[in-house]
C-alpha cells in the first residue's frame, strides 16, 4: 500500500491548506516567483558547537579524540547550560581532568562491531548481510540535546564513523537496496527524506544538528524516480509537494536576482543564465571538523576567515570535501573558493528536478505547472551548453564567477549532463574522448585528473562517480566505453574484498587498491559502494546468469581502445598542501 507521509504530519498539513487557498503551489505564479511561498518551520535545534561554546572548543583544542566528529556526536547527559556552568567552575580547580569530565558528562559514540563475512562468501552475499547491519533508526524519543535529527523510518547509513543518513550518498545505496529487492527500505528512506524537507524545508547534509544550514547534491528526485520504477505513478503525485518544496529552497531569491549577482544558491550570469551554486547559510568552522578548519583559516592570513569557513561547508555541501576542483591553488586548502564557481553536476542534476517536476505536474493535472517547469528545464539545458561546456578542451566544467568563463580543469562531475540526457550528442562524444584519454585508469574513473593529497582528487575513484560515467556513457551510445567503467572498478573492489574482506569508501584507481587522503581514515561499511557494485554485477553479468563475484572478462566484443598501458593525465601530482592538518 502507499504510503502519503504528506498526510501525517502537522508541518505538512500546513503545505496542504495553502494548496487548498492558493491553488497548486506554484501553478499560477510566474517561475520567478516559485520560491516566494513561505511555510511555518519549526526552530532549529543549536548544533554542539553553539550549546557548549568554550567547553567544546576547548575539547577539540586539547584533541581529546582522534576524530572531531566524535564529541560533535556525542549525547550530554543532562542540560547543557547546566553541564557549561559546572565546567566553568571546574575548570578552575587545582588538578581539573578535562577527559574525565567529559566522560561524566557525555555518551560517547561507540565504535560497531566490525561485520565479519563468513568464510567464501561471494560479494554479493556480503553485500546483502551488510543491509542490516548498517540499518538505524531514530525516534521522537531521542534526547532533545541529541546532534541526531530524528527521522520516522529506518534508513541505511554508509559505514564507519557516518553514523547518520547522508543526503546524495543515499540514492546510490537505494539503488543497491532496489537490486536487493528491498523495496521496502527504499520506500522508508525516500519517506524520510520527505519527511525531512517538510521539517526543514530541504533536506540537510545529514540528519545531525549541526549539518543544518546546506544540503547535497539534489537526488530527491531521482529517489522519487526510481520508487515509481517499482510502485508506478503515482509516486510522482504523492511526493509532487516535497519536490516543489525542494525547488523552490534552492531556487530561493531568483526573483530578485540582478544580472551578474548571486544570492544565496541562485547565480545570475551576465548573460542572463539563470543557475545554481552550493551554500551554506553559515560561516564559521564546521562543528564536525573545527579544528582543521581553524587551521585552515590560518594557514591563509590574507582572507577573512569567514569566507574560508563558508566555502569549506559549501564543498561540503557538494559531497567533494575537499578537492583541487575548487582552489587556486591546489597546494593550498585557504584558497577554496567554492561559492564563486557554478558547479557542472548541481545544474545538472536541477535540470533533471525541473523535469521530474514538469512529468509529476503533468500527472498531477496542472497542465500550467508542467509547461512551466519545462521551460525551466529548457532554460537550464540551454545555459549549461551555453556556459558549463569549454570548447576549447572538448568537455563539460564549472563556471568561474570571478573571472566570467569557464574553468579548465576536466573531473568526472563533468560525466552529469550525460547521465540526465542535458548533453548533446556531439558534447556526449566529446566527453566520451575526454574520459578515455584523461579519467579511464586500471581501476576504473579517476575524479580529477590532478593529483594531490585530497581525497576527491587522483588518484582516488568513487563509486558513484563510476555508476554516473556508466549510465551517461550509455545514454548516449557508448556502451562499450560504459561497459569498461564499470568492469575496471568492479574488478578493483573485487580485489579489495579478495584481500581484505571488505567493501570501502573510495578507491586508488591507478593501483587498484584500497585510497586515501581527505581528514580521516579511509572508511569501511559501505554504503554507496555496495549499492554501485550490485549495480554493475547485474550489468556487466547475464540476466539468465546473474554472477556473484565480478566476472573474469568484459561482457562486449569491442571493449574498446585498451588504455592501461597508456600513463593518463591523472598521474599529474600537485604539490604537498602546505596546511597538511586539513588533508590528513
Amino acid at each position: 500500500m502507499m504510503i502519503k507521509p504528506v498526510l501525517h504530519r502537522p508541518h505538512a498539513l500546513c503545505l496542504a491548506v495553502q494548496i487548498a487557498v492558493t491553488g497548486v503551489v506554484f501553478g499560477f505564479a510566474p517561475l520567478a516567483s516559485f520560491a516566494a511561498q513561505e511555510t511555518v518551520r519549526p526552530p532549529q535545534p543549536q548544533s554542539p558547537d553553539e550549546l557548549f561554546g568554550p567547553l567544546f572548543i576547548d575539547v577539540q583544542t586539547a584533541k581529546l579524540f582522534p576524530d572531531q566528529k566524535t564529541f560533535a556526536d556525542a549525547v550530554p547527559k543532562g542540560d547543557p547550560l547546566m553541564i557549561l556552568a559546572d565546567y566553568r567552575m571546574q575548570r578552575r580547580l587545582s588538578g581539573f581532568d578535562l577527559r574525565h569530565f567529559v566522560d561524566v558528562n557525555f555518551i560517547l559514540p561507540r565504535d560497531e562491531d566490525k561485520y565479519v563475512p563468513q568464510e567464501g562468501e561471494s560479494l554479493r552475499e556480503h553485500i546483502n548481510g551488510l543491509w542490516p547491519v548498517l540499518t538505524r533508526t531514530t525516534t521522537d524519543s531521542t534526547s532533545k540535546w541529541d546532534s541526531l535529527l530524528p527521522l520516522p523510518k529506518p534508513y541505511v547509513v554508509p559505514g564507519g564513523r557516518f553514523r547518520e543518513v547522508y543526503y546524495w550518498d543515499s540514492y546510490f545505496t537505494m539503488l543497491g537496496l532496489a537490486e536487493s529487492g528491498h523495496w521496502d527500505n527504499v520506500q522508508d528512506m525516500v519517506d524520510n527524506f520527505a519527511d525531512e524537507i517538510d521539517t526543514w524545508g530541504y533536506v540537510p547534509n545529514g540528519n545531525r544538528s549541526y549539518y543544518l544550514g546546506r544540503s547535497q547534491p539534489p537526488f530527491f528526485a531521482m529517489m522519487v524516480e526510481l520508487l515509481a520504477q517499482n510502485k508506478g505513478d503515482d509516486v510522482y503525485k504523492t511526493y509532487l509537494p516535497q519536490l516543489k518544496q525542494e525547488y523552490a529552497w534552492w531556487m530561493d531569491g531568483s526573483d530578485a536576482l540582478k544580472t551578474g549577482d548571486a544570492h544565496k544558491r541562485v547565480v545570475k550570469l551576465k548573460n542572463g543564465a539563470l543557475l545554481n551554486r552550493y551554500w551554506d547559510d553559515k560561516d564559521t568552522p564546521r562543528t564536525e571538523s573545527y579544528l582543521d578548519d581553524v587551521a585552515t583559516a590560518k594557514s591563509t592570513p590574507a582572507r577573512a576567515a569567514t569566507d574560508i569557513y563558508r566555502d569549506l561547508r559549501a564543498a561540503a555541501a557538494s559531497g567533494w570535501d575537499f578537492s583541487s576542483r575548487w582552489m587556486d591553488n591546489p597546494a593550498q586548502l585557504g584558497t577554496i573558493r567554492t561559492t564563486s564557481i557554478v558547479p557542472i553536476d548541481l545544474n545538472a542534476l536541477l535540470y533533471q528536478l525541473e523535469k521530474t517536476l514538469s512529468h509529476a505536474s503533468k500527472l498531477s493535472g496542472d497542465d500550467a505547472a508542467a509547461e512551466r517547469y519545462k521551460q525551466a528545464a529548457d532554460d537550464r539545458q540551454k545555459a549549461i551548453e551555453q556556459n558549463l561546456w569549454n570548447a576549447k578542451e572538448g568537455w563539460y566544467a564549472d563556471y568561474d564567477l570571478k573571472s566570467n568563463a569557464v574553468r579548465n580543469p576536466l573531473t568526472a562531475a563533468a560525466l552529469f549532463p550525460l547521465y540526465v540526457h542535458a548533453a548533446s550528442q556531439d558534447h556526449a562524444d566529446k566527453m566520451a574522448k575526454a574520459t578515455r584519454q584523461h579519467l579511464l585508469n586500471a581501476g576504473g574513473l579517476a575524479t580529477t585528473s590532478v593529483k594531490t593529497s585530497q581525497q576527491w582528487d587522483a588518484p582516488n575513484g568513487w563509486a558513484p562517480l563510476q555508476w554516473v560515467a556508466t549510465e551517461g556513457l550509455q545514454n548516449y551510445g557508448h556502451k562499450d566505453l560504459a561497459l569498461e567503467v564499470s568492469f575496471r572498478f568492479l574488478n578493483n573492489v573485487q580485489h579489495i574484498y579478495n584481500k581484505e574482506q571488505k567493501l570501502v569508501e573510495k578507491y586508488d584507481v591507478t593501483t587498484t587498491g584500497a585510497s586515501g587522503g581527505g581528514e580521516y581514515p579511509l572508511q569501511d561499511g559501505f554504503g554507496w559502494t555496495n549499492g554501485v557494485t550490485l549495480k554493475m554485477l547485474d550489468l556487466l553479468c547475464d540476466k539468465e546468469k546473474p554472477c556473484d563475484n565480478a566476472p573474469d572478462k568484459l561482457p562486449s566484443a569491442t571493449p574498446g581502445p585498451v588504455t592501461d598501458t597508456v600513463k593518463p593525465a591523472a598521474a599529474k601530482t600537485a604539490p604537498p598542501p602546505a596546511d597538511n592538518k586539513s588533508a590528513e
